[in-house]
């Protein structure tokens, strides 16, 4: 099972068919859903793991306000097939997101009980090949507390952990050299960012020494870096795009989930060959081309 540790949130998406008119009205097509990129990397998950026989096909370790918006969330994990491992708390997030006409996004971010966590719920990991965790998930206290001591479970029971990026502009304000140390001392197998994320990190004049890099870059081939050994894999064309919302975390739940069937392990005394890797990487292009063109960050279309 793939397991994800950060934001349970609402989503309020904003998809501007025309530019923004500042002061006035501007119509607008304005969709809610649940939200937060670690929600979003489990619910996706759960989406195409059809090989699970049991009704949890992923698990998210979240906090969640005591309120009517938690209870709808927690509700829409469980209808999406995902285990809520949950704390219950103070008050519900919510991001507003706000879609250009060329599909990049803008946020507005409310995170409120979703980075109060202190700990996880105990027994987590029962079941879990897999953690992910969103560096969304490391940038607030005590959110950050709970996500490390997480990893460091997961790393004595010989689980799989990744790390992804997040957010090049919150690395800036956390601290260059500062996360760039954190990642390399909880030592992920799989390591995910954009151009942006790794520009910032100078990954090409200091690649982080880690087993597996996954450096993403939109419509232009991924790169995969594997035992400092580099490679390219071509994304297919995906036709109009209607949102970017998300899209980061379905390739994450698409190479992740591919990972996962693989039995490619931290435990395991082979390291995974390239071809492995790249079949990862097609799987997380075409989950994401699904969500790219959906409506903020879901599957519809």
């Amino acid at each position: 099972m793939l397991c994800v540790i950060g934001d349970l949130v609402e989503d309020v998406v904003v998809w501007l068919p025309t530019a923004l008119s500042y002061g006035t009205d501007t119509p607008s097509r304005i969709v809610r859903t649940r939200g937060g990129s670690a929600s979003n990397v489990a619910v996706f998950a759960a989406a195409i793991n059809t090989a699970s026989t049991t009704k949890f096909r992923s698990r998210l370790i979240a906090q969640v306000g005591n309120d009517a918006l938690g209870d709808q969330l927690v509700a829409s994990l469980e209808a999406s097939n995902v285990e809520p491992c949950v704390v219950r708390s103070g008050r519900t997030g919510s991001i507003v997101v706000i879609v250009s006409p060329d599909g990049e996004r803008t946020m507005l971010t409310d995170r409120a009980a979703a980075t109060e966590l202190k700990q996880a719920p105990k027994n987590w990991h029962d079941g879990v090949s897999v953690l992910h965790v969103p560096a969304y998930s490391l940038f607030s206290e005590s959110l950050s507390t709970a996500a490390r001591e997480c990893i460091a479970v997961a790393h004595e029971k010989k689980i799989t952990v990744s790390i992804d990026a997040s957010s090049a502009s919150l690395i800036k304000s956390f601290g260059i050299t500062r996360f760039r140390d954190l990642v390399a001392e909880l030592n992920p197998k799989v390591f995910f960012c954009n151009t942006d994320e790794a520009e910032v990190l100078n990954l090409a004049a200091e690649p982080l020494e880690l087993d597996i890099v996954v450096i993403k870059a939109g419509a232009a081939p991924t790169t995969l870096i594997c035992k400092a050994e580099q490679s390219s894999v071509a994304v297919a064309p995906v036709g109009e795009v209607t949102d970017s919302t998300g899209a980061g975390d379905a390739f994450a739940a698409g190479f992740l989930t591919k990972f996962e069937q693989t039995h490619i392990y931290v435990s395991s005394a082979k390291q995974p060959d390239e071809p492995t890797l790249r079949e990862c990487i097609l799987a997380g292009h075409q989950l994401a081309a699904r969500v790219l063109r959906s409506a903020g960050a879901t599957m519809e279309a």
